[in-house]
């Protein structure tokens, strides 16, 4: 039995994965497609979508209805994944056909994968591709640990030997060309079958397994949901995270001057001198912003709030510091913590610094204790210790929420 590994042993330039989203929410008793249902807050495919964005593998089939393409591309590009579109069929058999005649002719290895098992991991896939890769199939699957009953209505017929049945997940990775022989052979015989193993299975080739997760559920009864819910929230938790928690780094520098307010931390401060900028040019918040920005993916203050944009000029930064933890919220992050240090050599900051972790905290939403500021100088070295400018140097956690 083969065991995930820690990093891929196969040629990802050469594999891909397809993505059978073309279901609906019969079984859930939602009037949509299942996996557009929130998840923590966001459409469970996006938790399946950042997963697959980091196998890393070269092509990526997203097959689905053609009404839903332009929702589901708009969750790929949030997940920051280039895929390719396939139409669904009227079955699973059908949608996976269509998305194995989109592949590009240099794929060798395909991984396909249930949309609704969002709890996969990068780890998985890399185990099924390198058995197909090696052995020509790698299908994720676990030890039956329920005693196993063949029935007949409601009336049993047999006792299964769990020691040999074995509960078969996704993803199933399987060598292009013996998945498209399995294709041709089931349209030209008519054969049905329920995933791709099935498929080789009829071709009298050997299926390879490889050991799965208790965690890799797919979400198929509205019940599912929230033990998908609790799973990851368990992660979090637990410290064993899917999604891993994310730092980020921020710095900021504006120069001194006559006639403008000193505010850093959102705190006003008696000074003669002034930070310039186009906002209220808060270099502490500024850096917090970037630290909270680059810990997500998601840029910088000046890609958000340009300074070209008149409707940002003269604005307190404290808004702006309030605008990007909504945005982390939006996207299913928070902020843990917070530790900063501001570079000034006038005037003292030390008596400030309980009034603007009070300010910070309450614009991010989290408790004064998870804020830390540091005020230092430059000892009069460079243009920062000539009292030229204040500079501020921030480091953000952020964990999903």
């Amino acid at each position: 039995m083969s065991q995930p590994t820690s990093r891929p042993k196969v040629d990802l330039a050469r594999s891909a994965i397809i993505l059978p989203a073309a279901g609906s929410g019969q079984r859930v008793g939602a009037p949509v497609n299942k996996l557009l249902l929130p998840l923590r807050a966001e459409p469970l495919l996006l938790h399946t979508l950042r997963a697959v964005a980091r196998v890393g593998a070269a092509q990526v089939v997203l097959v689905c209805r053609d009404d839903e393409r332009p929702t589901m591309a708009a969750l790929a590009a949030s997940a920051e994944l280039s895929v390719t579109f396939a139409v669904g069929g009227a079955t699973r058999q059908e949608s996976v056909a269509n998305g194995l005649a989109a592949l590009a002719p240099e794929i060798d290895i395909v991984a396909v994968h249930d949309a609704a098992r969002p709890m996969v991991t990068p780890e998985l896939f890399w185990a099924a591709l390198a058995s197909a890769a090696e052995r020509g199939t790698g299908v994720v699957a676990l030890p039956a640990v329920d005693t196993l009953k063949l029935v007949e209505g409601t009336l049993v017929v047999s006792t299964l030997d769990r020691s040999r049945v074995w509960a078969v997940q996704t993803p199933q990775a399987v060598r292009v060309t013996l998945l498209r022989e399995g294709y041709r052979q089931a349209a030209d015989s008519g054969l049905a079958v329920t995933d791709e193993a099935g498929l080789v299975e009829a071709l009298g080739q050997p299926v390879h397994l490889v050991e799965g997760s208790a965690r890799n559920i797919k979400v198929t009864r509205a019940e599912d949901f929230a033990v998908a819910e609790a799973l990851l929230q368990g992660t979090i938790e637990k410290g064993l995270m899917t999604v891993w928690p994310r730092v980020g780094y921020g710095y900021d520098v504006h120069r001194l001057t006559k006639g403008r307010e000193l505010w850093l931390g959102g705190v006003r401060i008696d000074s003669p001198l002034g930070l310039l900028g186009h906002s209220d040019a808060d270099a502490l918040l500024h850096a917090i912003c970037d630290a909270m920005l680059g810990a997500v993916g998601l840029g910088d203050i000046g890609r958000h709030f340009p300074d070209t944009d008149p409707a940002y000029e003269g604005i307190a930064s404290i808004k702006l510091l309030s605008h990007v933890a909504a945005l982390l919220h939006d996207k299913g992050w928070q902020v843990h913590n917070l530790d900063a240090t501001v570079v000034a050599e006038k005037p003292k900051l030390a008596p400030h610094v309980p009034a603007m972790v009070a300010c910070i905290a309450e614009a991010v939403g989290i408790d004064e204790g998870m804020v830390n500021i540091k005020a230092t100088t430059n000892e009069k070295l460079d243009d920062l210790g000539a009292q030229l400018g204040i500079c501020a140097h921030a480091v953000a956690l952020v964990v999903p929420r």
